[in-house]
């Protein structure tokens, strides 16, 4: 089976080809899709679902699309929806993860979750797989194994998911949990 999956991310399209491994995984890119879908629903679900359809509307094929954020317990769930554009559309990991770093130095509550939903959807169908990860933020950035929040996101094992390996890490992270919720989902169809 062929999927597209709703992104051009290079480190999130690894790990939906490494666990979704028994099918044919096309990005965006793969297909010359260069639209942006923008996100402005107020959940995780409402923005991967919205991705979902608007590639399906496209394409008339198999999609499946995602969106997760970092929830922070002492912000209220900051950044939440917002993760990836809380600083705006040019800043980059570093810049979003030191400014999470500073504001949370007046905090002695550290605690986050990352939530990640990814929708599969065929144009008459949709399937939901959901993940959450429960760590800390950490003091300082560290890892090299990853993108996005994995070099301040700390495990209680007191690792980043950017000191993990890729199998570990697929073993564990929010994203990891959510597809292969969604992969029990697909093979019961």
């Amino acid at each position: 089976m062929v999927m597209i999956a709703a992104t051009n991310n290079k480190g999130k399209l690894k790990e939906i080809r490494e666990i979704l491994n028994n099918y044919k995984i096309d990005s965006l890119k793969d297909r010359d899709i260069l639209i942006d879908v923008v996100e402005d629903q107020d959940t995780f679900l409402g923005n991967a679902k919205k991705k979902a359809e608007e590639i399906y509307n496209l394409t008339k094929e198999e999609v499946i699309a995602d969106d997760s954020g970092l929830c922070i317990n002492a912000l209220d769930g900051f950044p939440g929806v917002l993760t990836h554009r809380f600083l705006g559309d040019n800043a980059t990991d570093e810049m979003r993860n030191n400014y999470l770093i500073d504001k949370l130095n007046q905090y002695t509550d550290r605690s986050a979750k990352v939530i990640c939903c990814i929708v599969y959807y065929n144009g008459r169908e949709t399937l939901v797989g959901e993940g959450i990860l429960n760590g800390f933020i950490s003091e300082n950035r560290r890892g090299v194994n990853g993108f996005g929040f994995d070099e301040i996101f700390e495990l209680p094992n007191g690792k980043t998911l950017a000191e993990l390996s890729s199998d570990e890490k697929n073993k564990l992270s929010a994203r990891a949990l959510a597809l292969k919720d969604l992969k029990k989902k697909l093979l019961k169809k």
